[in-house]
């Protein structure tokens, strides 16, 4: 599809110091010489400043520290910037922490989305008063969701598609199947121009170090045990984060106003098969390490409570109606990966030397995320 789609010139990124966040500020930024970023993040133990260095163009990325559930800030944002757009990362993501204490993630996720909403209804629909033929051009409101909203499938069971009915099945997954409702609901009630993506697993530069992958190389680099909930035959679609950039500017630009688009990375490998892939990509980038081979430090632990089995991803949608499909096959994404974590360990320090890091590990080493 020709990319001839709607403007955006003042672009708020909220979760912009995040994983996936960041790399879309990083993405948007040499993208789009036109556009201004405001990036919003409340810099808890996920997001990190270290994520915007180096950043191509950092007159155009506009910092601010503070919390999407403080509405004056976020009004006076989007008046003083003249935001048109909201593409909405910040979220508390980790499944095991939402299991050990679901209250953050329903402030956050449920209540912090509503508020960014109520925020953009007032000043785009009220303010401005933005006209309805022209608010779907004008305005966007993209919420990023994830695959684990529609629950688990059994081995038989299609991907999830667009249509699937929601069955979240942890606290995270609950929190944010209530903040795609809401997000609906104010198109349907309200007529606030909203697009959501569903994304599988992503992975990639970035990314805090007790999801799986990242957990993986750094535990191996010292040494320590490569934890596999289970049998390790779940099987999730892992998604490399520069495809996911890609599909959100790709709906932010032609997507429909009202419509979802699922976006996978098109593999379901098990789990165990990842991790067995990540030690043998580090066995050869990195030969004379004095724990190779490294898939010796594989070792199983108990299942998680609530572990989905399976998740895969139709993106039939988006393929033919918004031409997107991602580029990485999983053995490129995470040889790129894991490239990308050896050439920089000092972004791994910093994030290892965060006191809510130390304080998680020390009481989790053995254990860890897979869910984005």
């Amino acid at each position: 599809m020709t990319d001839i789609g709607r403007p955006m010139q003042n672009v708020l990124i909220t979760g912009g110091a995040g994983f996936i966040g960041s790399n879309f500020v990083h993405f948007l930024l040499n993208r789009d010489p036109e556009v201004e970023i405001v990036n919003l993040d409340a810099l808890t133990y996920a997001g990190s400043t270290e994520n915007l260095k180096g950043l191509s163009d950092p007159s155009r990325h506009n910092f601010f520290h503070g919390d999407i559930n403080d509405r004056t800030l976020v009004e006076q944002i989007l008046r003083d910037h003249r935001i048109d757009t909201i593409v909405h990362f910040a979220a508390e993501s980790h499944v095991d922490r939402s299991i050990l204490g679901p209250e953050q993630f329903i402030q956050t996720n449920i209540v912090g989305t509503h508020t960014l909403l109520n925020a953009a209804r007032h000043f785009w629909l009220q303010e401005q008063s933005i006209v309805p033929e022209q608010l779907a051009q004008r305005v966007r409101f993209h919420h990023i969701s994830t695959d684990e909203v529609f629950g688990s499938l059994e081995p038989d069971d299609p991907p999830f598609s667009e249509s699937t009915p929601y069955a979240p099945n942890s606290p995270y997954a609950a929190s944010k199947a209530a903040s795609d409702h809401l997000v609906r609901a104010y198109w349907h009630t309200y007529g606030l121009p909203i697009t959501i993506t569903n994304c599988s697993n992503n992975y990639g530069p970035y990314q805090f170090l007790e999801k799986l992958i990242p957990l993986m190389i750094t535990n191996a680099l010292q040494g320590l045990p490569l934890p596999i909930y289970g049998d390790g035959l779940q099987v999730r679609d892992w998604l490399y984060v520069g495809d996911h950039c890609e599909a959100i500017w790709t709906v932010l630009r032609n997507g429909k106003p009202g419509e979802t688009y699922n976006v996978g990375g098109d593999n379901q490998p098990f789990n165990i098969t990842v991790v067995e892939t990540l030690c043998d990509i580090l066995d050869e980038l990195h030969p004379n390490s004095a724990y190779a081979p490294h898939k010796e430090l594989v070792q199983s632990v108990k299942d998680r409570p609530g572990h989905d089995r399976r998740y895969a991803m139709d993106i039939t949608k988006i393929h033919k109606e918004l031409g997107w499909t991602p580029t990485h096959s999983l053995a490129e994404g995470l040889m790129k990966t894991v490239t990308w974590y050896l050439n920089n360990p000092e972004w791994i320090e910093s994030i290892r030397s965060q006191e809510d890091y130390q304080n998680w590990m020390k009481k989790n080493y053995i254990k860890r995320g897979e869910e984005t």
